[in-house]
């Protein structure tokens, strides 16, 4: 039975400014996709990125290079020799696991052999502001099981201490965005102990993480933007003790899923990721999370409106969507 593929921009204005060490956003881009194929309709999202060279534009259009395959009934294997890893692939991946789950009326859970999503720990971010605000924000999400707190090279001892000062309890995850040296962690270095932070992420740029090979520490250091697909991963060992996977960069569930299995082959932690997306960007994310160390899928509460139905955050416990939301095998 032949299939229709739509693709779409949609747009997301945030409910306050999401700041990093790399820029500012005010609204949320991504591209959405749904695949329809008799009764049953497929969706998935993908949020393309510039730091990875993609555009909204440039991932539309590599949607349309691969419509007649999707369409045609390629499956997932055939979409990842056709395409390479990318947000575009993300959302077509994801929106052919949801078309799978509905017509065979199993998760993708089970079809997965994964156990099925449950509410689970995830992380609060507090965006990059002056230490004051920080503290602020951070003071309204104290009793929170984690918190990840994003810094930049100007004054990390301040704003991790603003943090820290007013949220005392929760873990805490450090993340400077590529912004770091190496002469940064060490001076840091027992401060970050003192702090009790319990994960540093990609403190050092991508083409630069070679200093952490001869830099020995007790501390667990995770790789970010080092990291997109299994390829990455031999050069990441003795640099990096978890992995942060984010379906954006593994260009869908189906390589996340074999990513994280050898992940954990070759001793890595691992953390589940994500950009700033919708519910939809992230309940795909959240079939991996029960393997994760850290959980970081808290995009959707930045946004002012998000899917009725989806996800939904009760102090710090990211709880799953509704049925028939996505990938449960209910049409919804």
């Amino acid at each position: 039975m032949l299939r229709t593929l739509d693709a779409r921009h949609d747009r997301y204005r945030l409910k306050a400014p999401f700041r990093i060490s790399r820029g500012v956003k005010t609204e949320a881009d991504v591209v959405t996709v749904t695949i329809r194929q008799g009764d049953h309709v497929g969706r998935g999202e993908g949020v393309p990125y510039s730091r990875y060279g993609e555009s909204i534009e440039s991932a539309l259009a590599a949607i349309e290079n691969v419509r007649d395959l999707i369409e045609e009934g390629a499956d997932r294997g055939a979409l990842a020799a056709a395409m390479p890893a990318s947000a575009a692939r993300n959302a077509i991946d994801n929106a052919l696991w949801d078309l799978e789950s509905k017509r065979a009326g199993r998760s993708v859970a089970a079809l997965a052999g994964l156990p099925d999503p449950v509410a689970i720990p995830s992380a609060i971010t507090i965006g990059l502001d002056a230490p004051q605000a920080m503290a602020a924000a951070a003071s309204r999400a104290a009793d929170v099981p984690l918190l990840k707190v994003k810094v930049d090279a100007s004054d990390p001892r301040a704003q991790i201490a603003a943090v820290r000062d007013v949220a005392p309890d929760p873990r805490l995850i450090v993340d400077p965005n590529e912004s770091w040296t190496i002469d940064i962690i060490a001076e840091l270095h027992d401060f970050l102990i003192a702090a009790r932070v319990d994960l540093l992420e990609q403190p050092l740029p991508a083409g630069a993480d070679a200093a952490l090979a001869d830099f020995a520490t007790p501390l667990s250091i995770c790789a970010d933007e080092s990291l997109h697909t299994t390829r990455d991963l031999e050069q990441l060992v003795g640099r990096y003790s978890h992995v942060n996977i984010k379906l954006d960069k593994t260009g869908g569930l189906t390589e996340a899923l074999v990513l994280a299995r050898m992940a954990k082959a070759r001793g890595f932690g691992l953390m589940v990721g994500c950009m700033v997306a919708s519910s939809l960007g992230i309940v795909p994310a959240m079939a991996l999370a029960g393997e994760a160390e850290f959980v970081d899928l808290d995009g959707p509460l930045w946004l002012a409106e998000d899917y009725e139905g989806g996800v939904t955050d009760i102090a710090g416990m990211l709880h799953p969507a509704r049925k028939g939301f996505w990938g449960d095998g209910v049409s919804g």
